[in-house]
């Protein structure tokens, strides 16, 4: 049987603390709205009656996996096997920590983007999956934020994942269309940082978001400087390393 009683002592456990009204200050509707843009994923269309009929079938199965058996999963195609991590996740790790709403949300460059998926992540097989295609991957995800001119984060994960340095144009392309997911711009501090690019790691917004002193919800408030900023690192940064 599935965790239900763990997911009972969440519950409870938020319901408590959201008790606490100095704590848990409601949030704006800007704020909220910001926060719901926020976490929509990108559903991926290849195959993807097939692949929601599968998990349909991992849901209702009394078993205590949330994975695709080898044998079914073996019959997938490329295409089908990344809308099928694309959606959904393998790995169920319970999270207890209730947080208090975001204040100003929408104001802010984050250091870290939210969670694709809740209290589950990809398994070792999906984020295998994502390395040894690293190139399809990338080429099914250009082709979507092309089309749909934005980037899910679950596609905002898998990029940082596979450390997918080839999008880096297209990611500032797509921002600059409507300069309100600034998610891309964490998205691009995130590359910096995992590639160790040193005039990023020397500058003072990696002090403030990466420091011992820094948490998950670290950020820089939102302003043309720091958005200007970001991006002409990036830019330096993905030129760098074509050289």
């Amino acid at each position: 049987m599935k965790t239900i009683c763990s997911l009972l002592f969440c519950f409870l456990t938020i319901a408590s603390g959201a008790q606490d009204e100095e704590v848990w200050k409601p949030a704006s509707k800007e704020s909220e709205a910001y926060h719901e843009y926020r976490i929509k994923p990108t559903v991926p269309p290849y195959g993807l009656a097939k692949v929601r009929t599968l998990i349909a079938k991992i849901e209702a199965d009394e078993e205590d996996s949330e994975a695709l058996k080898p044998a079914v999963y073996s019959t997938l195609t490329l295409r089908e096997k990344f809308t099928y991590h694309m959606i959904h996740a393998e790995s169920y790790s319970q999270n207890c920590d209730a947080m208090p709403p975001i204040q100003d949300e929408h104001k802010k460059i984050f250091a870290y983007i939210p969670d694709a998926f809740g209290e589950y992540n990809w398994s070792n097989r999906q984020i295998d999956f994502f390395l040894n295609n690293r190139d399809s991957v990338a080429a099914f995800m250009s082709e979507s934020i092309s089309r749909t001119k934005r980037a899910g984060i679950n596609f905002k994960h898998a990029i940082i994942e596979m450390n997918a340095k080839q999008m880096i144009p297209l990611l500032i392309q797509t921002y600059k269309l409507t300069k309100k997911d600034y998610d891309i711009l964490t998205v691009l501090m995130q590359l910096m940082k995992d590639n160790k690019y040193e005039p990023f790691l020397k500058s003072a917004s990696y002090k403030k978001l990466y420091s011992d002193d820094s948490d998950y919800q670290s950020f820089l408030q939102y302003n043309k400087g720091n958005e200007d900023l970001i991006i002409r690192r990036a830019t330096d940064f993905y030129n760098a390393s074509k050289k």
